[in-house]
């Protein structure tokens, strides 16, 4: 170890090989397993499936409630685990400090290349998508998806992208936001219709938004996930509706959702 002039030890070499904390693991083992669980866990149910000792998962589990990672149902006599979204608010506040536009800057320029439509990425901040990032196409007619810009979230493809795959305690509070678009093609708006289409937004794995927020426009976007499968935001391309053919729709369609995984699987999450 190298020693400071204060006489204290200081940083080891970098390129020193450290020993992992086997503690440390042990809790990142126990945190994973409750985040990646399909149910909530007993103790003992909990303890076999991390594979450690029963009192060594009990006092990690206790320290994680104490710091609100994890919270219990009692239920009789049986204690019954599950993970808080604490780690989803950091993640969160991760994700605002990512320059998106650099986690796959030169795939947001080919997507655009070879599209011939601006590439944009938002993220959903309060009722309303902003954008954060674009690949913008050279020429006179430049569509203001600009960097900065915030639209109501159910009237674009981006919003709806996201709200798609938003869990149900955050879905719930925007419902009640709900605004009407003032494109020709704008849909009424109320809860059920819309959860009827981001039903249909889950299954297909991408959104498409035409002529509802304003009129000759059209907009197809796909979700990007960080670990932990939370919905980060979304990338998506903007079009005049006439050019937006059926076959043009699906070469968006594909370039986008690989796209989307592209950017799912820097920001840590697991691509399928």
């Amino acid at each position: 170890m190298d020693i400071d002039r204060g006489g204290g030890v200081g940083e080891a070499s970098s390129t020193e090989e450290r020993s992992p904390s086997p503690a440390v693991a042990r809790t990142l083992t126990v945190l994973e397993t409750l985040v990646t669980s399909d149910e909530e866990l007993t103790l003992t149910a909990l303890a076999k499936k991390a594979k450690i000792p029963l009192a060594t998962c009990a006092s990690i589990v206790y320290t994680l409630e104490q710091r609100d990672y994890a919270s219990r149902r009692v239920v009789g006599r049986s204690h019954f685990w599950r993970p808080t979204l604490r780690l989803y608010g950091l993640a969160t506040q991760l994700i605002r400090k990512v320059d998106l536009s650099s986690v796959a800057n030169r795939e947001l320029r080919e997507v655009a290349d070879r599209l011939g439509m601006p590439v944009h990425i938002g993220v959903l901040t309060g009722t309303s998508i902003v954008y954060v990032a674009k690949a913008a196409m050279p020429g006179f007619i430049q569509f203001d998806t600009y960097p900065g810009k915030v639209a109501h979230f159910n009237l674009t493809a981006l919003g709806k992208a996201i709200a798609a795959y938003l869990p149900e305690d955050e879905l719930t509070p925007l419902l009640g936001h709900l605004e009407q678009g003032y494109g020709p093609k704008a849909k009424p708006v109320n809860e059920e219709t819309f959860r009827a289409e981001l039903a249909k937004v889950h299954k297909q794995g991408f959104a498409f938004e035409d002529q509802e927020e304003q009129a000759d426009i059209a907009c197809v976007a796909a979700p990007f996930f960080t670990a932990g499968e939370h919905v980060a935001g979304a990338v998506g391309v903007t079009s005049f509706a006439r050019d937006l053919t059926r076959d043009k729709r699906k070469q968006a369609q594909t370039a986008l959702v690989q796209l989307a995984a592209t950017i799912s699987e820097r920001l840590g999450a697991e691509v399928v």
